[in-house]
């Protein structure tokens, strides 16, 4: 696949002028984008730029990381605090954000979606309140092994980083994940799966599919 040179500042303006025609393919009124990618490949970043480039075109936008949707503590590290099985298949609350994310902005939903609800710092409930979504809002969504759940995309956008670049910019303390994301590859194939491909093993310099 061929990738094109491209800067950070214009691949949000291009991603969110894309987005401004992207219509959901369940007939409602919400477009759903994910941005998939490993912590260390920072997706949450791409996400926020382009939140701030529809900003700037007049078209709302919700951005939701699943850190906010983690399982509790003693769910979630139940087989100890470095098991790879725990982290690729339950460290995330998926029926959350079914319930509390996709399910409101389904065909006749209210578009009120709830933007967080575990804490991991504290390991509480975050008690945030629902942030209503108008129609024709975006919701931007970014986490890891995002295009494994059979989540309602309209659009889906991987931040790739190659083996070596992912072991680099991945601290020390998680080495211990990178089996999960060998595995997502393999299992899941991201790179080729996803609409949009950027790839970023140099963070200054990202190239992409478009």
């Amino acid at each position: 696949m061929r990738l094109e040179a491209i800067t950070w500042d214009r691949l949000g303006d291009l991603l969110a002028e894309r987005l401004l025609d992207l219509e959901p393919a369940d007939g409602g009124a919400w477009p759903r984008v994910a941005f998939d990618g490993a912590p260390a490949a920072r997706p949450g970043d791409l996400a926020e730029r382009v939140s701030e480039a529809l900003r700037v075109r007049g078209r709302p936008s919700l951005v939701v990381a699943t850190e906010g949707f983690l399982r509790p503590a003693s769910v979630r590290l139940e087989y100890g605090r470095q098991d790879v099985e725990s982290y690729y298949q339950g460290w995330y609350d998926t029926a959350a954000l079914w319930r509390e994310v996709f399910g409101p902005l389904e065909p006749g939903g209210d578009g009120r979606v709830l933007p967080d609800l575990w804490d991991p710092a504290t390991d509480r409930a975050t008690r945030s309140s629902y942030v209503p979504l108008p129609p024709g809002g975006v919701l931007l969504m970014h986490g890891p092994f995002l295009l494994r759940h059979w989540f309602p995309f309209d659009l889906s956008v991987h931040v790739l980083l190659s083996p070596g670049a992912l072991r680099r910019r991945t601290p020390d303390a998680e080495h211990w994940t990178l089996p999960a994301f060998e595995r997502y590859q393999k299992e899941t194939d991201p790179s080729g799966t996803a609409d949009v491909l950027v790839r970023s093993d140099d963070p200054r310099h990202p190239a992409w599919n478009g």
